[in-house]
C-alpha cells in the first residue's frame, strides 16, 4: 500500500482527523474539478454548408459562481458511495484473503474493520489494497466512514483518546503536503476568478476563418474568343462571426466579412468556373450574414435572415464533402452546391422540419433588396427567391433531395451567360429585362463507404422575360439545364482530409423563344467543368487545398478555347 493509504487507514478512525482532511481535501477536489468553462466549451456549429442540415446546438453558458462546483462534487461522491454500498461489508479482516498480518498496514486496516465497521471488500473476498484509487473514491469512503463514526460518537461507546493521539500525529507528518494543497486551491481560485473576470462573454462565441487564395488561369480564351492574359492573383477572404444564445436554444449569428480577392468573371467574360471565395477587392469590413434561428417545438427550426442570407441556412444542399462555403471543399461555385440553390440571398425567413429520423421538409423566402424602400424593391415588390424541399434520408449515409424554387429577377451566378438572362440583357441592352424562373432540382449524397462517396445533382429552370424592354426583345421562355456527378475520398492519406473530382455541365440554355434582333439566346454548343482538388488538414486549424479547373468549350461555345484555372487555397480557422 502507498503512503496515500497510510493517510486513509489512520484519518478515518477519528472524526477529528475526518473533519480536518475533508476541510481540505474536499476543497481540492471541489476547486481543481470545476475549472472554468473557456470559450472551446461555447460549442456551436458552423453552418450547415458541409453537412445535413442539422439544428443548430446551445451554446453552454459559463458559470456565474463558483458554487456549482460543490453541487457536481457531491454529485461524484455520492455516485461512489453508492457503489462502495454494493460491495461485501466485512466484519472480520479475516475475511479479506488478500490482506494478511504482515502487511504493513494490517494494523490499521484491522481497527477499521473490526472497530469502526465501514469497510467493505469486493465480492470475491479481496481488498487490493495495492490498487490506486481515485480522488472521488477517497472522498465516498471518507464520507462513509463519518457517517459511521458519527452514528459511535451518538452512541454509547464514544472515542477514546488515542484517536485523539494519531489526529496530532498525522497533522504533524502531513503538515507540508497540507500546506500544499492550500495553496493550490488559493492559486486555482485565483485563476478561475480571473477568468470569469475576463471572459469574452458568457453567452457569446467568437470565430473566424481566414482564406489565402492563390490563382490564376494557364490557358484558354475568354467567352468572346480571345486570348486570356496569363496574370497570378493571390488575396483573401476574412470572416468573423459571433455566435449567440439567449436561451441556451436558439443562435444569433453576426458575421463580418472583408475580401480582397477578384472575380476570374473580368477576364473570362463568362460566370462559369468562378471561384467560390472570390469577389471584391475593396477589403471594406462589411455584415456579411445576419440571423436568428430559434426552436419552435421539438422538430422545427425557423431562421429569420436579416442580410446575406441563403438557401443553406435552413435548408440541406445534398453535398457535404463538397460544400464547404468556400473555406472548405469545392473550389469553384458551381462545384459548392447545386445552382438553383443561388436563386435565393438576402433577408427572409426559412423554416426546416423534421419528421422523424428519415424526413426533412424545408420552406424558405429570401429577397435580395428587402431593405431597399425604393420603387420595386422591399420584401415584396423586389428580386425574391422561395424554396421548397423535401430531404429523404433512409440511412445516415443515403440522402435524397427534392427541391422546387419559385425566383423573381433572380440570375445564379454560374453557367453561361445566356442563362443568367438578366446581366446579359443589361450587358447587351444597356437594361436587365425582369424574369420570372421555376426551378426543379434532384440532389443525391450517397457515402458507400468510410472512404468513397458519390453524389449529384441534375437542375432544370423555366425562365419566363417579363417585358419587351420597349420593344428590343421579344418575350418568351428559355429552357436551361445544369447537372453534376461527383466522386470524393474522404480521409484520404490522413484523417480530416478530402479529395474529390467533380464533371458536370454548368446551366446551359438549351432552348429559347426569346428574340433579339441579331442576337443568339440559345448556347450553341456543350461545355463541361471538370474539376480536382486535394484538401490537406496541416493542423486542426489549418488547411491547404490545391486544385484545377477546366472547361471545355467555355460559354458554351466550341469557338473558344478551352481554360484552365489552378488554385492554391489556404484555410486558418480559430
Amino acid at each position: 500500500m502507498k503512503q496515500s493509504s497510510l493517510l486513509w487507514n489512520y484519518g478515518v478512525v477519528s472524526p477529528t482527523i475526518l473533519v480536518a482532511i475533508v476541510g481540505v481535501g474536499v476543497s481540492a477536489i471541489a476547486t481543481e474539478v470545476n475549472s472554468p468553462q473557456t470559450a472551446e466549451s461555447l460549442a456551436i456549429p458552423a453552418n450547415p454548408d458541409n453537412a445535413t442540415f442539422a439544428p443548430l446546438k446551445p451554446i453552454a453558458q459559463l458559470p456565474n459562481h463558483r458554487g456549482d462546483s460543490s453541487d457536481k462534487i457531491w454529485e461524484q461522491i455520492n455516485h461512489y458511495s453508492n457503489e462502495t454500498n454494493a460491495l461485501e461489508q466485512v466484519t472480520n479482516v479475516s475475511q479479506l484473503r488478500d490482506v494478511s498480518p504482515g502487511d504493513w498496514a494490517y494494523e490499521a486496516l484491522r481497527s477499521l474493520v473490526e472497530r469502526y465497521g465501514c469497510i467493505a471488500g469486493y465480492p470475491d473476498g479481496t481488498y487490493r489494497g495495492n490498487r490506486a484509487m481515485t480522488r472521488y473514491e477517497f472522498a465516498a469512503g471518507l464520507n462513509a466512514c463519518l457517517q459511521q463514526i458519527e452514528r459511535l460518537i451518538a452512541g454509547t461507546n464514544g472515542v477514546d483518546g488515542g484517536d485523539l493521539e494519531s489526529l496530532q500525529r498525522l497533522i504533524q507528518e502531513f503538515a507540508a503536503e497540507l500546506a500544499t494543497l492550500g495553496a493550490r486551491v488559493d492559486n486555482l481560485e485565483g485563476r478561475v476568478a480571473f477568468l470569469e473576470d475576463n471572459q469574452f462573454s458568457t453567452t457569446t462565441k467568437l470565430s473566424g476563418e481566414v482564406i489565402f487564395g492563390l490563382a490564376g488561369i494557364a490557358a484558354g480564351e475568354d467567352a468572346n474568343g480571345n486570348d486570356i492574359d496569363n496574370v497570378t492573383i493571390f488575396g483573401h477572404r476574412t470572416r468573423l462571426e459571433l455566435n449567440t444564445s439567449f436561451t441556451g436554444e436558439d443562435v444569433l449569428r453576426t458575421r463580418l466579412q472583408s475580401e480582397g480577392l477578384g472575380a476570374l468573371t473580368e477576364q473570362t467574360l463568362t460566370p462559369e468556373g468562378e471561384l467560390f471565395f472570390a469577389g471584391a477587392t475593396d477589403n471594406d469590413v462589411v455584415v456579411d450574414a445576419l440571423l436568428y434561428d430559434f426552436p419552435l417545438g421539438e422538430n422545427t427550426r425557423v431562421v429569420i435572415e436579416a442580410n446575406a442570407g441563403a438557401s443553406d441556412d435552413f435548408a440541406s444542399t445534398v453535398n457535404p464533402f463538397l460544400d464547404g462555403d468556400g473555406g472548405s471543399g469545392a473550389l469553384s461555385r458551381f462545384g459548392t452546391r447545386h445552382s438553383i440553390y443561388y436563386y435565393l440571398d438576402g433577408a427572409g425567413i426559412g423554416i426546416n422540419h423534421a419528421f422523424g429520423d428519415t424526413l426533412e421538409f424545408s420552406v424558405g423566402y429570401l429577397a435580395s433588396e428587402a431593405a431597399d424602400p425604393g420603387d420595386n424593391n422591399g420584401i415584396f415588390n423586389g428580386p425574391y427567391g422561395a424554396l421548397a424541399q423535401i430531404l429523404f434520408k433512409p440511412s445516415d449515409r443515403l440522402n435524397i433531395g427534392l427541391t422546387y424554387i419559385h425566383a423573381y429577377n433572380q440570375d445564379t451566378d454560374t453557367g453561361s451567360r445566356r442563362s443568367n438572362f438578366r446581366s446579359f440583357t443589361e450587358n447587351l441592352l444597356g437594361n436587365a429585362v425582369p424574369t420570372s424562373s421555376n426551378a426543379y432540382g434532384v440532389e443525391l449524397s450517397w457515402q458507400l463507404s468510410d472512404r468513397f462517396a458519390l453524389g449529384g445533382w441534375l437542375g432544370y429552370t423555366k425562365t419566363t422575360t417579363l417585358s419587351t424592354l420597349g420593344g428590343q426583345i421579344d418575350r418568351g421562355d428559355l429552357d436551361i439545364w445544369n447537372w453534376a456527378v461527383s466522386l470524393a475520398f474522404p480521409d484520404l492519406g490522413k484523417e480530416g482530409n478530402v479529395a474529390a473530382i467533380l464533371v458536370g455541365m454548368e446551366p446551359k440554355v438549351t432552348d429559347s423563344s426569346v428574340n433579339i434582333a441579331g442576337i443568339n439566346t440559345e448556347d450553341k454548343d456543350t461545355s463541361f467543368h471538370i474539376e480536382a482538388f486535394y484538401q490537406y488538414q496541416l493542423t486542426d486549424n489549418i488547411a491547404i487545398t490545391p486544385g484545377i479547373i477546366w472547361l471545355t468549350a467555355p460559354d458554351h461555345d466550341s469557338d473558344n478555347k478551352d481554360i484552365v484555372i489552378g488554385s492554391i487555397r489556404t484555410t486558418f480557422s480559430f
